[in-house]
């Protein structure tokens, strides 16, 4: 080639890369889904903190520039720091809210006093603390007529809280650690996805006022799903070629130290460890599969009983017992999934406890349709883990919202490409109505479990015969008439709700602690508070009463007629 020719090609090569229409448009949704909430946040600053309200003023700047950069700049490395410049953005708004809105949760404020009992070198697991709750901070009732006022979660977050004490006497410790666990959760999970699908990490880990209104409240979960991105990013190719390699290595330390966090990557582990040994057995075959699996496994396990060494051996049983806490509290129902027939649309169930068993049903069913079908299951295993919820006793959402960003994760970085030479065990199964019929098959116990439970009775006949004033628009004592129809004794704990939600229990002032089989009682109940305020003329109150052997609800309607004087019914 002639040097003319060669500089004639130089010149008539092409300029930079455009950056695709779809680029564009995911930075300018992730700029968008700044603006949610910012707006409440800056109102309480110009308050309080005129500081905070003027860098959060630069941050409105910096997201309407941003919109007009990602619409107009023409190549793709500067459509790259549009993305850097929305993460940056993001971090400081969401840095902004909490310096402004750091009270925290009942979480919290748990959280940060298992810091201070650890540090004080007194015992964290066991102990009932009921003076960090009230004062609007929520309570978490449970089904035997009491609440939960202790620490039920994996010591990680105590620990990390601990160094932070000095920041106050509240829940801001722990509140400052979910938060920064957020913040960098969401720089890792940015920087290990692929250029162009950036702003969709800052996105769904920092916009929408969505995941940092869980940090600013101090959620462990928070700091297990941080500790979780590395591990979930391209998670099929760890072990590749039999080997774990330090990425591998510290990906597994990841996990064990995510499961010394909190509960929920308990369910997630078993997805990722099958996924993973039907990947390299396709690749390497089933020892060398094995071995990989085992290697992963025992790096995580060493990690979580690191880090759980001090408690395990200065307090094993409390431990125990506090690390199971929430699979054995026996908390009333609460959430959005199906215990909401019993709670809301009907009068009740005598099997609650099928709601849990269906639970645990589903998660095992689950993970074997993961297993039989991982090459189309596969991309999915960030999900499949929290269905299991939908069926639980407790299934507020936030067990889905607080692992979205791993949803994107594998989404981005595990597609159907990955499993596409996974091993998959027994006949191949070609016809689709094989493959339905097997799904229902292994889904059949958790469905069977889940009917018991919301096709169950309510135990207790209830009505309301008497109220009590203190004045017209309070009530002191509610007297009512309890029938048990059940085939053996029952212990009732009552309260009144009024919505969604339920509330706090009433002192039982006269009646029988347990109420035997076929038998009616007179009950007569004062309020938590030492009175009631009732609710707007015509509202409708649901009279509940739990009972925790066996696991019960009975609930009836009770109406306040029109004008304050009348009766209740």
């Amino acid at each position: 080639m002639t040097p003319g020719r060669r500089t004639r090609s130089a010149v008539s090569s092409p300029g930079p890369e455009t950056p695709a229409q779809w680029h564009r448009v995911l930075t300018l949704l992730a700029d968008i889904s700044l603006l949610i909430g910012t707006r409440a946040v800056w109102t309480q600053a110009a308050s309080h903190q005129v500081a905070v309200a003027a860098v959060i003023s630069v941050c409105y700047a910096s997201i309407l520039v941003c919109g007009v950069l990602a619409l107009v700049v023409r190549r793709t490395r500067s459509l790259a720091r549009v993305d850097g410049c929305v993460l940056v953005t993001a971090v400081t708004l969401t840095l902004c809210a909490w310096a402004v809105l750091h009270q925290g949760s009942d979480e919290a404020l748990l959280t940060t006093q298992a810091a201070r009992e650890l540090v004080a070198g007194h015992p964290v697991y066991g102990q009932s603390w009921p003076w960090l709750f009230g004062h609007g901070v929520a309570l978490t009732p449970t089904v035997t007529g009491g609440y939960d006022f202790t620490y039920g979660y994996p010591p990680l977050a105590p620990l990390l809280t601990a160094p932070l004490l000095w920041l106050g006497h509240g829940a801001a410790p722990a509140t400052a650690v979910s938060t920064g666990a957020l913040v960098v959760g969401a720089v890792v999970l940015w920087r290990m996805l692929p250029m162009p699908w950036r702003p969709a990490a800052t996105m769904v880990c920092l916009g929408f006022a969505m995941l940092p209104q869980y940090g600013r409240l101090g959620y462990p979960a928070v700091l297990a799903l941080a500790l979780l991105v590395p591990v979930v990013v391209r998670w099929p190719r760890i072990g590749r070629g039999g080997r774990l390699g330090g990425a591998g290595v510290a990906r597994a330390v990841c996990l064990g130290a995510a499961c010394a966090a909190q509960q929920l990557p308990w369910f997630l582990a078993p997805f990722l460890l099958a996924g993973i040994y039907a990947v390299r057995r396709g690749e390497l075959g089933g020892r060398a599969a094995a071995l990989v699996v085992l290697r992963i496994a025992g790096v995580a396990a060493t990690v979580w009983l690191l880090i759980d060494t001090y408690f395990l051996v200065s307090e094993p049983g409390p431990w125990l017992t506090g690390v199971a806490l929430p699979l054995t509290q026996g908390a009333v129902l609460h959430g959005q999934g199906l215990v909401d027939v019993s709670a809301y649309l009907t009068g009740g169930s005598d099997r609650l406890d099928w709601y849990g068993h269906a639970s645990m049903l589903l998660a095992a069913g689950l993970l074997v349709l993961f297993v039989l079908f991982v090459r189309r299951l596969g991309p999915a295993a960030t999900v499949l883990p929290w269905c299991a919820f939908f069926l639980a006793t407790r299934s507020q959402d936030g067990y889905y919202l607080m692992m979205t960003p791993l949803w994107l994760a594998a989404a981005v970085t595990a597609p159907a490409s990955e499993f596409a030479g996974a091993w998959q065990p027994g006949p191949r199964l070609g016809s689709r109505a094989a493959r339905v019929a097997v799904a229902l098959l292994v889904l059949s116990p958790a469905l069977v479990g889940a009917a018991l439970a919301v096709t169950g009775t309510p135990p207790l006949r209830m009505q309301v015969t008497g109220l009590r004033r203190a004045d017209p628009a309070d009530g002191s004592r509610l007297t009512i008439r309890v029938a048990n129809t059940a085939g053996s004794a029952l212990a009732p704990h009552f309260m009144l709700t009024v919505g969604q939600g339920m509330s706090r229990y009433w002192t039982v002032v006269r009646g029988p602690t347990t109420l035997p089989a076929h038998a009616t009682a007179r009950y007569e109940l004062r309020p938590p508070a030492g009175g009631y305020g009732l609710p707007r003329a015509g509202a409708r109150i649901r009279l509940r009463a739990f009972t925790a052997v066996p696991q019960t609800l009975s609930s009836v309607y009770v109406r306040l007629p029109s004008g304050r004087s009348g009766g209740w019914r």
